[in-house]
């Protein structure tokens, strides 16, 4: 499994193609530099460094990518990687060579206490846009000096869980703040919001996540009222002043302010019959081991290019 990171490695933090890389969990400061990655087994990586990082996806037998941002309080091993591979499982099962997950990992707190974790992430998930912005600018250099005759054809596509949206979000601000002349380039097919910690009003013309809709083809935010690990980041949001709800509770706040490519997928209906009792992560398998309502609905999204909806006048549906 490929996989980038901006987390701090043991040892030195220089890059070196070939070197066995090991996660120095203890730090969760995002690091300046940004590794590439390939997971050969539990546990075990090796650093193939950017040029062949790219060529590898583009050799790929897999028609299209998914980059996969997870949220907060994720590790590794105990989180990241087994659902990285539980989500690339049931793509495989679905269509062989569709999709290629790879999952882009930030730097988690690893202390004890979820507010104080919750505030640690989300400072790690603002500066580890600078990380990654530099990753998407790069990708676009390296596909630019791809030959005439053999470009890099695969389509891209992002999925975001939880705080992960908001790592996505401040990506591409400072990407388009840094990088660009003139904003952001159509680089996602689709792109998923699941479960988003951030402000409902995020997508709306003028606010942060704007730039979302100018990235991608389609958005879909996927929602559900009764997320229990989105009412602790209530709470937690609340502690500290901020009272706006969050995206993956009610989806946009005002469809008719947000651009006509944002569709909104409630999930209230079974969010907690897949993932008791947070009902947070709701895109994998259910209880029987089946890909769910959401995974069928995202697939069908990746597959066709087309969001599917029940109302195509404000574009939301019901699972």
């Amino acid at each position: 499994m490929l996989f980038i990171t901006n987390r701090e490695p043991k040892g030195s933090i220089r890059t070196k193609r070939g070197r066995s890389f090991k996660f120095d969990l203890d730090k969760n400061s995002p690091s300046n530099s940004v590794y590439f990655c390939e997971r050969t087994k539990k546990e075990e990586y090796i650093e193939v460094g950017s040029t062949d990082f790219m060529s590898k996806l583009k050799a790929s037998k897999s028609k299209q990518l998914l980059l996969f941002i997870h949220g907060f309080s994720n590790l590794p091993e105990p989180d990241i990687f087994p659902r990285v591979e539980s989500l690339q499982k049931s793509f495989d099962q679905k269509e062989k060579n569709l999709v290629e997950v790879v999952p882009m990992i930030w730097p988690c707190d690893n202390d004890a206490g979820i507010i104080k974790d919750y505030w640690d992430d989300q400072k790690s998930a603002d500066l580890s846009a600078f990380s990654f912005a530099r990753v998407l600018q790069h990708f676009m250099k390296w596909r630019d000096d791809q030959p005439e005759d053999n470009p890099c054809l695969k389509r891209i596509n992002i999925l975001a869980h939880s705080m992960g949206n908001r790592v996505f979000r401040e990506t591409l601000r400072k990407w388009d703040q840094y990088d660009l002349a003139n904003g952001v380039p159509l680089l996602f097919r689709n792109t998923i919001l699941m479960a988003a910690d951030v402000v409902n009003e995020t997508l709306e013309k003028g606010e942060k996540g704007e730039l979302i809709s100018h990235a991608s083809r389609n958005v879909s935010v996927y929602f559900a009222s009764d997320d229990f690990a989105l009412r602790s980041s209530k709470i937690s949001n609340l502690k500290n002043k901020i009272a706006s709800r969050r995206l993956g509770h009610t989806g946009p706040e005002d469809m008719s302010k947000v651009h006509g490519n944002v569709f909104a997928i409630d999930c209230d209906n079974f969010n907690n019959a897949y993932d008791k009792p947070k009902g947070h992560s709701y895109f994998l398998e259910n209880s029987k081991g089946k890909s769910g309502a959401v995974f069928e609905h995202l697939f069908k999204t990746i597959k066709t290019g087309r969001v599917e909806v029940s109302d195509e006048v404000k574009r939301k549906h019901i699972l």
